[in-house]
């Protein structure tokens, strides 16, 4: 096992422990103060029974979105590191270092589906342990393919981005491939990182991530929808999650640099 799993199974074995709750109360109050954590939409960090909780809590109230067909939203609170256009099969990890949609998205992803991505759009968005942690349905889409891909857990940070190549190749992932009701075809990335032992999928249960099983899982859907806004899991600690746009599906909004939330509108839909 790599230094970095290894390091990220301790971290998460201290996340995990339900300390009691005079020390807990300081943990958790701490890592609100160090990080500076804006806890406006959630409760009180002392409702929270160890810094897991704290790490994956719940917004307190849905927020409201935009729930048209016009346009994607952000799936998560985050920093967009990059975005922009394809080229070819290639796109951005950041400015001067690219990389492959196929060996990002595997070889478990249909030719003529790769083909679809060539010359499409794509985004990154990064989160840091600040940040929310939950991930939500950009559009309304059906879910056909998730791919589970067990690897290292590099941070992905912008240091690491700049001096890493292949960053999201290289690290633990989860692929969701999604098919809107009009067939316009576009794909989520989740990626891990140091400190990210766990990704969670409601909708999956059977996705366990940095363990000691190094087999790539694939899983296929015929009837698994979700609407624009659907929580659809949680990153245990900050990471990154990427979204891939087939050709001429959508026009991306000018975000790289900025910071959003889950609700931005990031594309609209090109008609």
């Amino acid at each position: 096992m790599h230094i970095t799993n290894k390091t990220s199974r301790i971290f998460g074995k201290f996340a995990s422990c339900r300390f009691p709750k005079p020390i807990q109360n300081i943990i958790n109050y701490s890592y609100v103060k160090l990080l500076g954590l804006d806890m406006g939409e959630f409760y009180s960090p002392s409702h929270y029974k160890s810094l897991n909780e704290l790490f994956t809590r719940e917004l307190k109230i849905p927020r409201h979105i935009d729930t048209s067909l016009d346009n994607f939203i952000s799936p998560v609170d985050s920093f967009i590191t990059e975005c922009g256009k394809l080229q070819s099969d290639t796109l951005l990890q950041i400015k001067g270092m690219s990389y492959s949609v196929k060996e990002l998205l595997t070889e478990h992803i249909a030719s003529e589906n790769l083909d679809k991505v060539c010359d499409g759009e794509f985004m990154n968005f990064y989160l840091s342990p600040k940040d929310y942690h939950r991930y939500h349905s950009p559009y309304y889409a059906k879910v056909t393919k998730l791919i589970h891909v067990p690897a290292k857990l590099y941070p992905v940070n912008k240091p690491y981005l700049r001096k890493e190549q292949d960053l999201f190749i290289k690290n633990e992932r989860v692929i969701l491939e999604c098919i809107t009701d009009e067939g316009k075809l576009f794909y989520m990335v989740f990626v891990g990182a140091l400190n990210v032992g766990e990704m969670v999928f409601t909708f999956e249960p059977r996705v366990e991530t940095n363990t000691n099983n190094k087999d790539m899982k694939v899983y296929t859907y015929d009837n698994l929808h979700i609407s624009k806004g659907d929580c659809l899991g949680y990153f245990k600690m900050g990471s990154t999650v990427l979204m891939i746009w087939k050709k001429d599906f959508v026009k991306l909004e000018n975000l790289v640099n900025t910071k959003v939330s889950f609700g931005t509108i990031v594309s609209k839909i090109l008609s």
